[in-house]
């Protein structure tokens, strides 16, 4: 019975979501848009569509016009299409700073941004010498294995940070750094150094750098990496490119509104 009832849940979950999306559809279609005419959209009574219209008001996805007056789309709306808009416009305009800095280097040129606990690679281009066939776009990488993860760890506060390493820190290569006081204090360095490392920490055999992306506040929006074999991107020219990346990095983020001092 319990199961039943967990099952009868989540399908009510389910079709409330559905309502709510078919609800915005019908506003961004229409405009100005009043309680019978949803209700008959959604083939429900108007006091059903009415506790839906509440709840979406309350997070502002839509908005009432005058008192018992009709609907329309809410200014909530226009924040998460913002910050969709943002992301789309750093991979349009990372494309070519990726491809740019990828001949130049020779090596894998990825942009990734931080999302729920895992940074995503929305850019990527090849160098002349990348061995690697594999696009990363769009693959999820954690943030504490990773060069672009850590330059992203290392510009959120105390909170972000504790929220994104809120779970286990998995072990991908013997050399991973899973011990929290010491990624704590490596973080701290990338923070004074202005870029990230990771040495053979999510793929034995292959090296990668980082540094940041900062947008119209300044605050750090995307990290910039560079990865490649082991044999090709040592320590030694990891030291060597950090200049030049951080050069193109300041190019991506002007393009973005930001300009450093």
């Amino acid at each position: 019975m319990r199961n039943q009832d967990s099952g009868n849940a989540t399908g009510s979950a389910v079709q409330s979501v559905d309502r709510a999306i078919t609800v915005l559809e019908l506003l961004a279609r229409n405009g100005e848009t009043g309680i019978t005419e949803i209700a008959g959209e959604l083939g429900v009574h108007k006091s059903t569509a009415s506790r839906l219209l509440s709840v979406l008001e309350a997070h502002g996805m839509v908005e009432q016009l005058g008192e018992r007056g009709k609907y329309a789309i809410g200014f909530g709306v226009v924040r998460l299409a913002g910050a969709a808009t943002g992301r789309m416009d750093l991979a349009k305009l990372g494309r070519q700073t990726c491809q740019s800095l990828a001949e130049e280097l020779g090596e894998t040129v990825n942009i990734a941004i931080a999302d729920d606990g895992v940074a995503i690679n929305i850019s990527q281009a090849r160098g002349s010498a990348a061995i690697t066939t594999q696009n990363w776009t769009g693959q999820r990488t954690p943030l504490h294995a990773t060069s672009s993860g850590k330059v992203l760890l290392a510009a959120m506060d105390d909170a972000g940070r504790k929220r994104a390493l809120a779970h286990e820190l998995e072990q991908y290569t013997p050399r991973t750094t899973v011990d929290r006081d010491e990624l704590a204090a490596e973080l701290d360095r990338v923070a004074e150094d202005g870029y990230a490392a990771c040495f053979e920490e999510l793929e034995l055999g292959m090296h990668a750098v980082a540094v940041p992306v900062r947008g119209p506040g300044g605050d750090v929006v995307a990290a910039m990496s560079a990865s490649g074999p082991s044999y090709r991107l040592s320590k030694q020219r990891i030291r060597q490119i950090v200049a030049p990346m951080a050069d193109a990095a300041r190019e991506l983020s002007a393009q973005l509104g930001y300009f450093s001092a």
